[in-house]
C-alpha cells in the first residue's frame, strides 16, 4: 500500500512528485491501441503502490492520438508534452524508467536527442534515465518467461520465444540472451528457439532470424507448440487478434497437426513490478 504522507508530501505524491523532488515517469514506446496505454497506468499504480512514491504513464509517440472516450475519459500523455508541461511549473528534476526490455533507438537517439533540446532552453534540467528491464545478472525477465510457458500447461518440447523484431543488433541479443536463460530454466525437456515476428529487409538484418511464420512451417515444429512473447503490453502486435495471433493461425491452417499455444504477456506478470522497481531504486540513487 502507498505509504502515509502529511499534507505537503501527499500533494507531491499526487503531482508524481518524489521524496527527493523528482518527477517519476514510466515510459513505454507508445501504441495506437488502447489497450496499451491502460495496461501501462496499471503497472504504474502497482510501482506506486509497492515503492510508496509516485509513477506517472507516459508514451514516448503515438498514444495521444487514441481517443479519450477510449481510455476512461484521461487522455495519454506524450513524454515531451509532459516534461514541457512540468519544466513550464518549475520542476526541473525528473526520473525516467523506461518499459523497455533492451536499448533501442527510442532509448539511444530518441529520448536523449529530445532530452538534450529542451535541457539547451532549461539548463537546471536534470534527467536520470534508469536501465532498461534486461540486465545480464538478473534472469527475472527469464523467470517470467518460464512461468507464463509452464502456465500453457501443454505436453510440447519445443517453445518459440518471438519479440518485435528490431534492426538494432543489441536488443535481437537481449532476446537471444533471454532464450538462453529461459532454456537453463525449462531444462533439457523442452527446446527454445528465438524468432522475431519481423524484420527488415537486407542482409544486414539477418541478424532478427528466424523468422515465426517460417518456423512454424519446419517440419520438426509439430504437435504441441508454444509461442512464448517478448511483449510487454497488448497491441496491434501481441493482442488476442494480433499479428502473432494471426501468424500462428496461418500456420495451423498450413500444416495440419500443428497447434500452437501463445503465452500471457510480461507485462501481465506480478515479478515484472519488482525489476522495475529495482531500476528506479538504482536511478533514483
Amino acid at each position: 500500500m502507498l505509504r502515509r504522507r502529511g499534507g505537503a508530501r501527499a500533494g507531491a505524491a499526487a503531482a508524481g512528485v518524489t521524496m527527493d523532488g523528482a518527477v517519476t515517469f514510466l515510459v513505454d514506446n507508445g501504441s495506437l491501441e488502447p489497450a496499451a496505454t491502460l495496461a501501462l497506468r496499471g503497472i504504474a499504480r502497482a510501482l506506486t503502490d509497492r515503492i510508496g512514491e509516485a509513477f506517472v504513464p507516459v508514451s514516448l509517440l503515438h498514444a495521444s492520438a487514441v481517443a479519450v472516450g477510449q481510455l476512461d475519459g484521461v487522455p495519454a500523455e506524450i513524454f515531451e508534452t509532459a516534461l514541457v508541461q512540468r519544466l513550464a511549473g518549475g520542476q526541473t528534476d525528473f526520473i525516467v524508467v523506461p518499459l523497455f526490455f533492451g536499448s533501442s533507438r527510442a532509448l539511444t537517439d530518441y529520448l536523449p536527442g529530445r532530452i538534450a533540446f529542451w535541457t539547451e532552453k532549461h539548463p537546471a534540467l536534470r534527467v536520470r534515465v534508469a536501465a532498461p528491464l534486461f540486465q545480464k545478472n538478473d534472469d527475472r525477465l527469464a523467470r517470467i518467461l518460464a512461468d507464463q510457458v509452464q502456465a500453457v500447461a501443454v505436453n510440447s518440447r519445443r517453445v518459440a520465444l518471438v519479440d518485435h523484431g528490431s534492426p538494432v543488433r543489441e536488443v535481437t541479443a537481449v532476446r537471444d540472451a533471454l532464450a538462453g536463460q529461459l532454456q537453463t530454466l525449462l531444462g533439457p525437456e523442452k527446446r527454445v528457439t528465438a524468432c522475431s515476428m519481423e524484420r527488415r529487409p537486407g542482409s544486414e538484418y539477418d541478424f532478427n532470424e528466424p523468422l515465426l511464420e517460417n518456423l512454424l512451417v519446419q517440419p520438426q515444429w509439430s504437435g504441441e507448440v508454444v509461442v512464448a512473447l517478448q511483449f510487454l503490453l497488448p497491441g496491434r502486435h501481441a493482442g488476442p487478434d494480433g499479428d502473432v495471433a494471426q501468424i500462428c493461425r496461418q500456420a495451423e491452417a498450413t500444416r495440419a497437426g500443428l497447434r500452437t499455444h501463445i503465452t500471457p504477456l510480461v507485462g501481465a506478470h506480478p515479478l515484472l513490478i519488482g525489476i522495475l522497481a529495482d531500476r528506479w531504486r538504482a536511478a533514483a540513487r
